[in-house]
């Protein structure tokens, strides 16, 4: 009967090993819910990051947005002051009883400058304006051009279609250029103003006009006023322009070669055909350019318009002191910008059929200008 009184020794073995279980189970259970526990605080606060990147991302667009629209809002408010006042001169020179000519042709002079200051603000502002902004503008600006031809002519009588007597004949043969002349009625009279925007800038600025087949060379005097520049009307020729200007106007270029320095504002291009431009410049825009290759350097994005099979490269140019002039305009260091072309004439999300980079084994190598005389200007 003793015996029963003694459990089996496989019984206490047995308590032995459940204890034990137990215990490791316990211990097992402790670091599986503490890792459990530290995964979802880690998850938490990659979360907590990620939402604070986001955060960030979708705040920057926004206060950029609101700075573009702001200089946007500044821009029209600006372009529309200006319309208004133009407006309003022309409206009184229409209505004027002066019978002053020099008066007259002040006035209207005074008018077609303001018109092309304004076309010029549009063509520089134009790298942050909308597209569809910009060819309102445009469409204001011609407006505008033909209520100063149309107030012209009001205030300027048109000379009568008239055949004039002959003279008698003097003792010189040669006729003289008013015998048997014919005033047209169609003449406009312009009184020497030109009422083409811009064509008013390119013939009133210092420049390289109606040459051919010439190297024309000018260097800019760094001690002297850095003013504006054009050139127009150039066929065959080799424009190389050394030193900083604050503007640079093209017009009417063919099969021509265009080697300039920094400029600190902008460069206008209009009507050139199978052209190489070197350009450096804070706001470039190419309007009706066909075969041209442009190297550039530029701070906003380049700008074409009614433009074809042109081509994009960086800037390759070099003369004694570029570096410093360069530096001066706030050009020294590459954007890349010389790649992104903005086409207001292709609004399509693809890229523009109208422009391309140049291929680096089609490009032309440094250019040094360094050893030229100047050229007349």
């Amino acid at each position: 009967m003793a015996e029963d009184n003694h459990p089996p020794a496989d019984s206490t073995t047995n308590a032995a090993s459940a204890f034990a279980f137990s215990s490791t189970t316990t211990a097992a259970t402790i670091p599986e819910s503490q890792d459990a526990a530290l995964q979802r605080k880690h998850a938490a606060m990659v979360e907590r990051l990620n939402n604070l990147h986001h955060s960030r991302i979708s705040q920057k667009p926004t206060s950029d947005l609101t700075s573009n629209a702001e200089s946007i809002q500044s821009f029209l408010a600006r372009f529309s002051e200006s319309k208004l006042s133009i407006e309003s001169n022309l409206a009184r020179i229409s209505h004027t009883t002066s019978s002053d000519p020099d008066s007259l042709k002040s006035e209207l002079q005074n008018v077609s400058v303001s018109i092309s200051t304004v076309e010029k603000l549009v063509a520089e502002s134009s790298y942050y304006l909308p597209s569809y902004e910009v060819r309102t503008c445009l469409k204001t600006i011609s407006d505008l051009k033909l209520s100063l031809d149309d107030a012209t002519s009001h205030v300027i009588p048109k000379k009568k279609f008239s055949f004039r007597n002959k003279k008698k004949p003097s003792a010189d043969p040669s006729p003289s250029p008013a015998q048997n002349s014919i005033v047209n009625e169609s003449e406009k009279p312009t009184l020497g103003i030109e009422i083409v925007g811009l064509s008013g800038v390119f013939q009133s600025s210092q420049g390289f006009r109606g040459k051919e087949n010439e190297v024309l060379v000018k260097e800019f005097d760094r001690e002297g006023e850095i003013g504006e520049f054009s050139v127009s009307n150039l066929k065959g020729c080799e424009v190389r322009l050394k030193g900083c200007l604050r503007a640079l106007f093209v017009n009417k270029l063919r099969g021509c070669r265009a080697y300039v320095g920094p400029v600190f504002g902008s460069v206008l291009i209009e009507d050139v055909e199978e052209c190489v431009f070197v350009l450096a410049s804070h706001q470039i825009r190419i309007h009706n350019a066909k075969s041209c290759d442009f190297y550039l350097r530029v701070r906003s994005r380049p700008i074409i318009e009614d433009s074809s099979e042109v081509r994009f490269a960086p800037y390759c140019l070099k003369y004694a002191g570029i570096e410093k002039d360069l530096g001066e305009a706030n050009l020294s260091e590459e954007t890349g910008n010389w790649a992104n072309v903005d086409d207001f004439r292709w609004l399509r999300a693809v890229q523009s059929p109208n422009w391309s980079v140049l291929p680096e084994n089609e490009r032309i190598e440094m250019v040094d200008i360094s050893n030229r005389n100047e050229n007349g200007g």
